[in-house]
């Protein structure tokens, strides 16, 4: 007798473990989702931010008449940093990365005066950048202004494609726990089929045989969410240590929120498979 019960306890260990290490597994993809649809707006904000436009001053133009301009464009609404440049910090920058001073063999300074302006993350967009570089063209002392057109297309493309993918493969995953869940909880309910025949003769309700299984459900769902923000939490250091940078779009608030979704989502395909599986036992019997 003691041999079986035994059995029977590390069976069902064992259907424990499986079934919280496939909802965790399921969990993990969704807090991923999470984690990116959260962070896509603090980095589409980065993104935008350390946009860089940069503005070239015709050749004849002096550094005094180059940086009035620069002065004026800082007044712009649309301005969050701008930074002159002029000929002389051109030639030394030049100067280093080319290890040669290039006046040397031309006798002159070559480079012209030229400013790198920082959009404001509500102005960085396709069709501000069109109309805010045509604002700094009609200054006659600008020969050019350039600046990566289709930065923030590719990246909120890339982020939609990923969150789509992640999505998917959550959505799958989701459907194998159920029916790992189910399978667990039938061979549970079959385990207390006894138990339930009598209660269900003495009149008690489907609430009240359900509550057992459903308290189960709920910390087998919180186990399984806390495995997963481990295995999150895992991820996320890796990305810290690869790029600590990384901290500008992964806020305390992003992680929070996060947890905390995992946490419910957890509970929740738990309880909702139970519940499913319980419900459809106590029907068909």
């Amino acid at each position: 007798m003691g041999k079986k019960t035994k059995k029977t306890l590390e069976g069902r260990g064992l259907q424990v473990a499986t079934l919280c290490v496939s909802t965790a597994l399921v969990l993990v993809l969704l807090g991923m989702v999470v984690f990116i649809g959260l962070t896509a707006g603090n980095l589409s904000d980065y993104v935008k931010e350390n946009l860089t436009v940069t503005v070239v001053f015709k050749d004849n133009v002096s550094n005094r008449e180059a940086a009035v301009v620069c002065r004026k464009l800082q007044t712009k609404p649309w301005v969050s940093h701008l930074e002159y440049i002029d000929r002389e910090r051109a030639l030394r920058e030049q100067t280093k990365a080319l290890g040669t001073d290039p006046s040397d063999f031309l006798g002159m300074n070559p480079f012209v005066p030229s400013a790198e302006i920082n959009l404001k993350a509500s102005q960085a967009n396709s069709d501000s950048l069109k109309w805010i570089s045509k604002q700094i063209r009609a200054y006659k002392q600008v020969s050019e202004v350039t600046y990566q057109k289709d930065l923030m297309d590719k990246v909120n493309s890339n982020l939609r494609k990923v969150m789509l993918v992640m999505l998917i493969i959550a959505v799958l995953l989701t459907c194998i726990s159920f029916s790992l869940i189910n399978n667990t909880v039938r061979l549970g309910i079959y385990e207390r089929r006894h138990a339930i025949s009598i209660m269900t003769l003495v009149g008690a309700s489907w609430s009240f045989i359900r509550k057992p299984f459903l308290r189960t459900a709920v910390l087998e769902g919180l186990l399984a969410g806390v495995i997963a923000i481990v295995a999150l939490s895992g991820c996320v250091y890796a990305l810290y240590v690869y790029e600590p940078d990384i901290t500008a779009v992964v806020t305390w608030q992003v992680l929070v929120v996060t947890a905390g979704a995992v946490l419910l989502a957890g509970v929740a395909i738990s309880t909702f498979c139970v519940y499913v599986s319980v419900t459809r036992y106590l029907r068909n019997s």
